[in-house]
């Protein structure tokens, strides 16, 4: 069949094939040659095919059978698809075949839901155990397996992410997980109050290694630092042991300079082990003035008996105690030690590399203890304080001189000497300058010469003192300088810094008012102690204010000062309870309770501001009163006073016109008897009467 495929070259049918123009046209003769040739060529491919044909008969005849088959049978299929159309189209078997199709996707619904019920309730029914055997083992003194428990329980209950879509009963087991937690933490801090305490005496720290837990004996401390470790509560329970350290420990060693003395006593029969750290007094308490090396020696020997006797040398343990401890300890240790040791003389500067080698080989120290972070340069506290030296002792320098620039200012007199006004005559004509050498001074662009103050004669003294740090000022600059009354510069200066203050304070005030939410609903003891812990912040702050205003500034303006921050508080205080729209009756008690409390703690101060009027020089005008001063303090008394009364004693002073004297507006007056009273005839009435009052 090969023939068949081929193609058949007509050139090569012609006589003479070589025909070098191909588009020339062929003779007659040739044309009746090709056409006999192909007509032969034909028969002889019919020929061809014909045997082929012949000699694969049988392949056919299978080839042309199965076609034969395949049509019948999709003929077949064909008519068989038709009857069960037809069959359909006559029965609705569709609709009952989607009804137990349905019946089924239900079924398996229902099926696979529960399933999962059933998952679900196995799980919470093993989490119920759980608790149940948690609750158990804290009963019976076995805490550590008690916390594996918790711990496992708080990731599935309390870490999870998904909690929306947890079941309700998952919100009560994690109440429940909640109770066991607390109850646990409790355990824990009963046993380490019972395991180091302090003998106040003997100036003993006491550590016992073997603890009772609920008539369970033999409880291991170690045992009860891994349990808070592994319930995530160790810097909940070692912080009240880190405070009794640095108050009985840390304080004296740095403060006075005492010294320790590590005792391992074996009371079998009573305590079992015990450790006890001795605070003894030192000898010379300036011992540690030259490079603090002493003091740093004690300190490593604190950490060490931390380590190994409390913390039994496990470095997550150090690092945490080391995070409640360090920061108050280097505070202690700068304030105490490193700032006291600050020279005051740049040529002291090179004596403080010795105490800036011992701070560092004290902080290696406490990191190989693994009492700070190796890692953290933020730790380096001490390290990054003497590396600052010149830094704190230019502040220092700067310090000092501001200190004596003012008292040259408090303590000084500005008055020229007599007959010293004089200001325009030559040096040789000036006997006045003669007479003063101290106070006659060379004018800087001018040959003339001035007299100048005493107070600013001292000042400039100061100001070429200062100058001599500064090398690079001229020196020919440093003996001249134009003189001027310097008093009204510092004075704005001062003035400018106080009124910055002032606002601090005030902002800090504010903040801490804005704790009392408003002053709303303290008859529930949570928001009652939320808004006394408020009216404690304010006096503590109003303390620190006066404690360094007092004194600091000058009588007038700490009366200024004081009293524009009082009312501001005042003020603030009596706003936030007159706009309360519903005042409950036992909640009127409370809010009274409160204003009186402020003002029992700020008698002082009131009495501070009332003083300086009483003590200060005779004035052409009346002393103002107290209440000239705050006005707001009238308001805020007088609404302690309404806070008790009852409606017709509110009206009746509303119309004596006492309520107006105090500050307050008719709008607030109603709107307070509107929060406190219920809707009656009686409110509308008094209401009426104070619409009818006019002042």
């Amino acid at each position: 069949m090969d023939v068949l495929f081929n193609s058949i070259n007509v050139r090569d049918l012609l006589s003479s094939p070589n025909i070098e123009d191909v588009n020339s046209p062929l003779s007659a003769p040739d044309l009746r040659l090709l056409i006999d040739r192909l007509q032969l060529r034909s028969v002889d491919i019919k020929s061809q095919v014909r045997q082929y044909i012949l000699s694969h008969f049988s392949d056919f005849s299978t080839l042309f059978s199965q076609c034969f088959d395949f049509v019948w049978k999709s003929e077949y299929l064909s008519s068989q698809l038709s009857d069960l159309i037809q069959l359909i189209s006559d029965h609705p078997i569709e609709a009952q075949t989607r009804t137990v199709i349905d019946e089924i996707v239900v079924k398996n619904r229902e099926l696979k839901e529960k399933r999962e019920l059933l998952g679900l309730l196995s799980v919470i029914l093993e989490l119920s155990d759980k608790l149940r055997f948690v609750k158990e083992e804290i009963k019976v003194g076995r805490i550590e397996q008690a916390a594996e428990a918790l711990r496992e329980l708080k990731e599935v209950l309390v870490t999870s992410n998904d909690e929306e879509r947890q079941p309700f009963v998952y919100g009560l087991l994690k109440d429940e997980w909640t109770q066991c937690f607390e109850e646990m933490q409790e355990v824990v801090l009963q046993c380490m109050d019972n395991a180091v305490w302090f003998d106040q005496e003997n100036n003993k720290v006491h550590l016992k290694y073997q603890l009772s837990i609920r008539s369970v004996d033999g409880i291991e401390l170690q045992t009860i630092l891994k349990v808070m470790d592994a319930v995530g509560i160790m810097d909940y329970g070692l912080a009240k042991l880190a405070d009794l350290m640095i108050k009985h420990v840390i304080v004296p060693v740095v403060s006075f300079g005492s010294t320790i003395l590590v005792e391992w006593i074996n009371q079998e029969s009573e305590n079992g082990v015990e450790t006890n750290l001795k605070i003894l007094p030192s000898a010379d308490p300036n011992v540690d003035s030259i490079d603090g090396g002493s003091m740093y020696s004690v300190l490593v020997d604190v950490v060490k008996f931390i380590s190994k006797s409390l913390c039994f040398e496990n470095s997550t343990w150090m690092l945490c105690f080391g995070k409640l401890t360090w920061p108050r300890m280097s505070d202690l240790i700068v304030s105490n030690f490193l700032s006291q040791n600050v020279p005051d003389d740049a040529s002291k500067l090179a004596d403080f590399q010795k105490i800036v080698k011992c701070t560092s080989n004290f902080e290696t120290s406490l990191k190989e203890l693994m009492f700070i972070a190796s890692s953290d340069g933020k730790d380096e506290r001490l390290s990054k304080f003497v590396d600052n030296v010149e830094v704190h002792f230019a502040s220092r320098k700067k310090v000092e001189i501001l200190a004596q620039a003012r008292n040259q200012l408090l303590q000084s007199d500005f008055c020229l000497p007599e007959d010293g006004t004089r200001r325009n005559s030559k040096v040789k004509d000036d006997d006045n300058a003669e007479s003063s050498p101290d106070l006659a001074v060379d004018l800087l662009f001018t040959s003339e010469r001035c007299v100048a103050s005493e107070a600013a004669s001292r000042l400039m003294k100061l100001v070429h003192g200062t100058l001599k740090y500064r090398s690079d000022f001229p020196a020919s600059m440093k003996e001249l300088v134009v003189f001027a009354d310097l008093a009204p510069r510092f004075q704005m200066l001062a003035e400018e810094v106080l009124q910055r203050q002032i606002k601090l304070v005030i902002y800090n005030l504010k903040q801490a008012i804005d704790g009392a939410d408003g002053f709303q609903n303290t008859h529930q003891m949570k928001q009652y102690e939320s808004a006394k812990l408020s009216i404690d912040q304010v006096i503590f702050i109003l303390e620190k204010v006066y404690i360094i205003w007092h004194h600091l500034l000058l009588p007038s303006a700490y009366k200024r000062s004081m009293s524009m921050v009082l009312e501001t508080v005042f003020a603030r205080i009596a706003n936030d309870i007159l706009l309360l729209d519903d005042i409950a009756a036992e909640e009127t008690l409370q809010l009274q309770r409160l204003i009186h409390l402020l003002f029992e703690n700020l008698s002082y101060l009131l009495d501070s501001v009332l003083s300086i009027n009483q003590t200060g020089k005779l004035q052409e005008f009346p002393a103002q009163t107290l209440h000239d001063l705050i006005p707001s303090l009238r308001k805020l008394r007088k609404l302690a006073d309404l806070l008790d009364m009852p409606l017709k004693s509110v009206t009746a002073v509303w119309e004596s016109g006492e309520l107006v004297n105090h500050g307050l507006k008719q709008s607030e007056v109603e709107d307070f008897i509107r929060a406190i009273f219920a809707d009656s005839p009686l409110r509308k009435e008094c209401l009426r009467k104070l619409e009818s009052t006019s002042y």
